[in-house]
This record gives structure tokens, sequence and C-alpha cells, in this order.
């Protein structure tokens, strides 16, 4: 009996081992801990998209990056996931890889469960089709969004193939945004090449509400105003759905 004791312990000891080394795990490889799991509590899910976007190339390891190759089977699993109902995706992101960018934008845009973005601090360059990509966008009042061209950096071999590229390129961030914002594209293209507003370089800083003005965001407000208006999304959702049956 006493041995079945010492046994049971052992085997309690080992399994909170393992649930403790698992959590280390989720937070050097995911940076969070609440990766999407069947039988979870909360009917949102937070997704955070902070630091540089990491694409094809790695990063060196003093940067701070959002993987893709992370963030996507997280967005798969918050689709298949039945106990979340609803998504709010938080960013604080310089940009990065164009690509990576608009696949997790891509990813966003098709989920069925409402979605909710909210810009804090900063969501530029490639982070605009992400922060536009959801249901409803808000950008605090001291967040900024820079808008410029598709850029390269390293070697460019100079041919007119890869200007054409670059082209193609920034026409697919171009229609992404305004697809998906109320902005227009005469106006996005014009804050894209606005002379003098970034230093040594074309493009614009908006700042707050003049994303608002412009169309790019729906509404200015904080984490309180993001949470209040997704779960006003997910009773509209419930009340269609109810309507269906």
């Amino acid at each position: 009996m006493e041995n079945n004791d010492r046994y049971i312990q052992g085997e309690g000891t080992e399994k909170q081992e393992g649930k403790e080394s698992s959590i280390v795990e989720k937070i050097q490889q995911l940076g969070q801990t609440n990766v999407p799991q069947m039988g979870s509590d909360s009917k949102i899910h937070c997704l955070t998209i902070v630091g540089q976007i990491e694409g094809h190339i790695q990063l060196p390891p003093q940067n701070k990056t959002t993987k893709y190759e992370h963030v996507i089977p997280q967005i798969v699993a918050i689709e298949q996931n039945p106990n979340i109902e609803g998504l709010l995706v938080i960013l604080n992101t310089v940009g990065g890889d164009v690509e990576a960018g608009l696949a997790i934008a891509e990813m966003l845009a098709s989920l069925s469960k409402p979605t909710v973005s909210i810009v804090l601090g900063g969501g530029h360059s490639i982070g605009v089709p992400i922060a536009v990509s959801c249901d409803h966008s808000f950008i605090a009042e001291t967040a900024t969004m820079t808008i410029h061209p598709v850029r390269l950096t390293g070697l460019v071999i100079g041919v007119p193939q890869t200007f054409e590229y670059l082209d193609k390129m920034q026409e697919r961030v171009i229609n992404f945004v305004t697809k998906h914002s109320n902005i227009t594209d005469e106006k996005f293209k014009e804050l894209m090449l606005s002379k003098g507003n970034l230093t040594r370089d074309i493009g614009t800083n908006v700042v707050g509400k003049d994303a608002v003005e412009y169309g790019l965001i729906n509404e200015v407000g904080g984490v309180g105003q993001a949470i209040q208006k997704l779960n006003s999304l997910l009773e509209k959702s419930k009340d269609e759905d109810t309507m269906l049956q």
C-alpha cells in the first residue's frame, strides 16, 4: 500500500514536471502560453503580432520577431476549435516579410469566426494589411501606421523583371488593403508615395484618428472597446445562426 502511494505521488510529480516543461516550451517557441486548446474556458482567443514579422529568412536572435510558421498553425487551430468563438488580434509591429505578412492577413480575413484587431504602439509596413484583415479594426490614439512602397533589402539585380516583380507585389498589398478597409485606392497610393513625411524616404506616418479619417481603420479605441465590439459581433453571429435554424 505504501509502495502504491509512493508510485502515485511519483507519477503526479512527473505529470506536473511535464506540464511545466510544456508551458516553458510554448513560451520559448511561441512567446505565449495560451495556444488554442480544446477545453479552454475563454471563448475569445488573443493573437499577438509583435516585433518584426519573420518570413523565409531567419532574423538575428536579438530581434523581437513573430514567426509566421508559428502564427499560421494557431489560426488553423482557432478555426477548428469549437470552444473559441472569436479572435482578438493585437498588433505592435514594425512590419517585415511581405509575403509572410500577406499570408497571415489572408488567413485572418478568411476565418469564419468574428475577428477584431487593435493597433497598439505601431502597425507599420506589412502590419497594415494584417490590421485591416479583421471584421473590425481599432487603433490606439497614440499608435502609428507607416505606409510606404514595397522595398527589398540586400542585393537587387537591376533588370526590368525585378521592378515588375516589386510592382506586382505592391499591387497585391494595395488591393488587399483597399478591399478590406474604407480607404480608396487613390488615397492609399497617395499616402504610400508621399514625399517629405519620412526622413530620406517616401511614405506617410499615420497617427491614431488620422487612420480612421482616411478610412484605413474603423475606430480609435483601446482593449476595452475592442473586447466590447468583439462580444457584440459574437452576439450578432449567434442571433444569425438562431434565425437560420
